[in-house]
This record gives C-alpha cells, structure tokens and sequence, in this order.
C-alpha cells in the first residue's frame, strides 16, 4: 500500500499527468452518457416490437452489442431495431475498441508506468540523510569509488539526469537519484548543506557549472572535480572546487616512478604525518640477489621493509623473501631515513636508450614531463599528428608497426610505457612487446580496474588502473585522518591499540605473523615513534600505524576487534 501510494502522488504532482487523468475521466464519461442513451433507446424499440425488458438486460444488450461479442439470445424483429444494432455496433467498434485502448494506453497506462519508474529513482533524499558523498557521474573512476565507499560504509548517491540511465544503475545496485545536474534545486533535493563530499568528475565545462552551482547553496561542503585541460584548473578553483584533480598528469606521474631508468631511486607515494612510505625499483643495485634479512636495511639507513611488490601482487615482508630485478621494495620510514636510502643504493643512470613511451595523449606526454624530472631520457610514438606537442621527442606511427617500434629504440630500451586508454589495444600491444623482448620492462595502463589480471597475463609487469588510481585519491580527499590509500590495494591504518594487545612488545604481539599487517610507527605521548623497536610496549591510549593489504586489514579487525 506504501509503494502504490507513493506511485499515486507522483502521478498526481506531474501536472501532464493530471491533465491526461482529466482527459481519460472526461472520455469515461462520454462513454457512460453513450451506453446510458443506447440503452433507453433500446428500451423504446423493444416497447414497439412489443417486447418488454428490464433496465438491466437494456445495459447487457448495449455493453455486448458495443462490445462485439453479440450473443444473439436478445434481437430485433423490426428494420428501424436492426438500424439500431448497426450502429450501436459501430460505435461500440470506434468507442472500446479503437479509441478507448488507445485513450487508455496513452492518457492513464503510460504515465502509471512512468511514475513507477519514478518511484524506483527518487527525485529527492530523506531530510535526515547526512555525511553522504555526492557523484555526478558514473564511470570507470566512480565505480572504483564506489566499492572504496561501501567497503569504509561511507553513505553515497550518483546524480543521473536520465530516468532509465536510473532505473540501468539500480539494476546494478547503485544509489541513484534524477535531477537536472545544474538546477540549484537538485543540491537542495539532494541534501548538500549536510553532504561529506561533492565529486564530480564530468566534463571540464559541467565540472564548473557544478562546482559554482552547488558554492551557491554551500560554502563548507568539500568540492573535487576532475580536470582535462590544464587551461580549466584556475576556473575550477575560482568556481568554488576545493580540489582540482588532472588524473591523466597523475597518472604519468605514477607510471613513470615504476619506470625503470636504471637510478634505483625510491619515490615517495604517501604521507602520513611524519612517516612517509616510499617505492623503490632496485634493479641492477647490490640489493638484488639478496634475501631481505641479509639486507640489514633498517640497521643501515633506519628504513623498514615492509612489503614487496612483484608483477603487481604485494607481498607482505618476510625474512626469506629474495629480491629479484623485477622487485619493488616497499619502505616506511622518515624523509631523513628516505633520502638517506637514496643516499646510499641510488644509482647513475647506466643506459643511454630512452624508454619507449607508446601512445602521446595527456597520460602518455605526462609520463615524458616525469621522466626528464628523473633525468631519464623517453621517445612517444604517437599515431595522431594533432598529439604531437614535442616533435623531437615523438615518432608518428603506429605502434603495431615493427618499423615504428624499432625507429623508437624497443631493441634497446630498458622499459615500455603503454599509456593508451583503450584496454583492448594496450592488451595487444602488451602481448606484441613481450614476445618482441622478453626481458625488457613493461609497465600498462588499465582504464577498467577489472582489467588488470588480464594486463598481467598478457605479459606486463606492473598494471596502473586508472579508475584505481583516481578513486583512491578521492577517498584520500574524504578528511578522513584514520586510513591512507597508499596503492592499490594497499593501506595505511591508525587505530587505537587493542585491549588484546595492551601490554605487549610489538614482536610479542605477533601483528604481522597473525594477520600480515606491519607495525610502521606508533604514537604514544604526543611523540610519533616511526619503526619503533619490536620490544617496545604497546600502552593503553597509544596509537599505532599499520600497513597491509585491505584481505590483510580485515583479519586484524577480526582478530582484535573493530575500531
């Protein structure tokens, strides 16, 4: 009775609707005036063929004439009564049989089915809803977003202007609510004074028409936007946006710090606080070869090893974990402790061939830009002349062409960027790469982070999805002060100690053999202790730092209790 009542006052709110409603009432009455009148006449006629019938035999005889079922059991024997069946016969033909299906179906049927529709895709949020993220577009980036939400239970709805792009989303079970994405009346519907988070990751031009939108009704409610032109950063910011993200400049940035340009230099990929944890390739450095317990790393330089990224699996740190060419070393430490590592196991750049950067859009030309930051030199080949922004730097040709390959130095590169947005190409080029040189690096690009276990099949040693990527920087941006996104599939926690630990030294506590998290830092006494000593005492109210991979974080949740 709820769902038909909310149907019925959608219905009814639509002013069409109403008009239509007034319209199949005004046919009904025609209608009824029509079979009142035939049945009165049929009365009379009957009276001069000296038949006699009552009122309701007169209302079967109209309704199964009109009808055309015409039973036979009641008949004329005069010619003006036969006349008279004619053409109630032919009205009931043009009346129920043509016009009021159609009056029906269009006037009453259709709008019902509408506002069904409308009843599964609210125009609206209860008053109450509050620390929800608002998105205003579903893609590859959202949905990534999207499964990083639910999994912290952080509230969300996906602004969609279309009813049955609506109805497709809560098909696959996404909060959704319609609205015109630029009509202030949308942000007050959908609650935004008490929203956590506005994302919006259209358009550059719809971006802004949002952001100034929603800084209209809101001045406090954080505002992140996408960006593709460098041009639109500023008018982002000027139109209320509390962060501007050029994912495509980001994403360069991420692919060319997994490049390997021979310098084994560790590249800081999150903060938190004073701990920093950092990525270091260490092809061709003395570490390779070597088991992580003989590496003395910690002893050396004060960083700790906490786990090891191999053909893009993170693997938790063990003692008898070997380091291979391929390895990344993941390390926590301070920004001292950091340099000092690049201080010591950092190398010159030993070769002179520029790394191969295939396809030279935003992603493609940012991984350059990073690159030369590194001192490593890099050629694109690029197909589309219109791309061309550094002819010196770019090959026109299609990569799929050995000729144009080979003009780019693959015989002799080191590594292989493959940068194109379209996964079914970068599979492809992936495969040809490999089977080309099956020792030279490859690092791919992945639009759909479902495609990555394909990218690493298909030969690639590390796989940068770009949904991933941009939806963690998102969730990082939630002014949350307890968990970090540092990669994919890799986070860093702050919780209080548990009751189940307090007491306990850190190797006592055996954190990393229970659950495969690492204790990176702990706070205690307003003093951050980063790779504390493993005989140090966890205390009630301390605060301790871990990082593992999201499997890995669960179990401690289930082992020691929620937050």
């Amino acid at each position: 009775m709820k769902f038909l009542s909310t149907q019925l006052i959608i219905f009814l709110k639509n002013k069409p609707d109403r008009r239509n409603l007034k319209l199949l009432g005004r046919f009904l009455m025609i209608l009824l005036i029509l079979i009142v009148s035939f049945s009165v006449i049929f009365h009379l006629l009957m009276l001069q063929e000296g038949q006699s019938y009552t009122w309701i035999t007169g209302i079967y005889w109209t309704l199964t004439v009109m009808s055309t079922l015409g039973f036979g059991d009641i008949t004329f024997h005069s010619d003006a009564g036969r006349l008279f069946s004619v053409v109630v016969l032919m009205s009931g033909m043009v009346f129920l049989l043509i016009l009021f299906p159609f009056t029906f179906i269009n006037f009453f049927y259709s709008p019902w089915m509408k506002a069904q529709e409308q009843a599964k895709v609210p125009g609206e949020l209860p008053e109450d809803t509050r620390g929800h993220v608002i998105l205003t577009k579903y893609g590859p980036v959202t949905e990534a977003l999207i499964k990083n939400l639910k999994r912290f239970n952080f509230p969300y709805v996906v602004l969609v202007t279309d009813i049955v792009e609506g109805l497709r989303l809560k098909e696959l079970g996404v909060r959704v609510m319609v609205g015109d994405m630029v009509d202030p009346k949308t942000y007050e519907k959908v609650r935004v004074k008490n929203a956590a988070l506005v994302a919006t990751t259209e358009t550059d031009v719809i971006n802004t028409n949002v952001a100034f939108t929603v800084r209209g009704i809101s001045k406090d409610v954080p505002i992140i936007a996408s960006c593709n032109f460098e041009a639109s950063v500023d008018i982002l910011h000027l139109a209320g946006c509390n962060h501007v993200l050029q994912l495509g400049e980001t994403m360069g940035e991420f692919l060319s710090r997994r490049a390997n340009g021979g310098d084994a230099r560790a590249h800081v990929i999150g903060t938190f606080g004073r701990l920093q944890i950092a990525e270091a390739l260490v092809t061709d450095s003395p570490l390779v070869g070597m088991e992580l317990k003989d590496t003395q790393l910690r002893q050396h330089v004060g960083v700790s090893v906490v786990g090891v990224w191999e053909r893009g699996k993170f693997n938790a740190a063990q003692p008898g974990t070997l380091i291979s060419q391929s390895t990344v070393l993941v390390l926590a430490g301070s920004s001292e402790q950091i340099e000092m590592y690049n201080q010591t196991y950092r190398l010159p750049s030993t070769s002179d061939a520029p790394i191969v950067i295939i396809g030279g859009g935003r992603v493609g030309r940012a991984t350059g830009k990073a690159l030369i930051e590194r001192g490593v030199d890099y050629r694109i080949i690029e197909k589309d002349p219109t791309r061309i922004k550094n002819k010196t730097k770019t090959i026109l040709g299609d990569a799929a062409d050995l000729e144009t390959l080979q003009e780019a130095g693959i015989n002799k590169a080191s590594c292989v960027i493959i940068t194109s947005h379209d996964d079914d190409v970068n599979v492809y080029l992936t495969i040809y790469c490999r089977l080309l040189r099956p020792d030279i690096q490859i690092i791919t690009r992945s639009t759909l982070e479902r495609n990555l276990g394909t990218m690493h099949r298909a030969g690639a040693d590390f796989v940068m999805s770009y949904a991933a990527m941009g939806a963690n920087i998102i969730v990082n941006l939630l002014q949350r002060n307890d968990i970090l996104m540092v990669a994919e599939g890799l986070d860093l926690i702050k919780v209080n100690v548990p009751k189940a630990l307090v007491g306990k030294t850190i190797s006592g506590s055996s954190i990393r053999k229970n659950t495969s998290c690492t204790v990176i830092a702990v706070n205690k006494n307003h003093h951050m202790y980063i790779n504390p000593d493993p005989d140090m005492v966890l205390t009630s109210g301390a605060e301790i730092i871990l990082i593992g991979t999201v499997e890995a974080e669960t179990l401690f949740f289930e082992l020691y209790g929620e937050k």
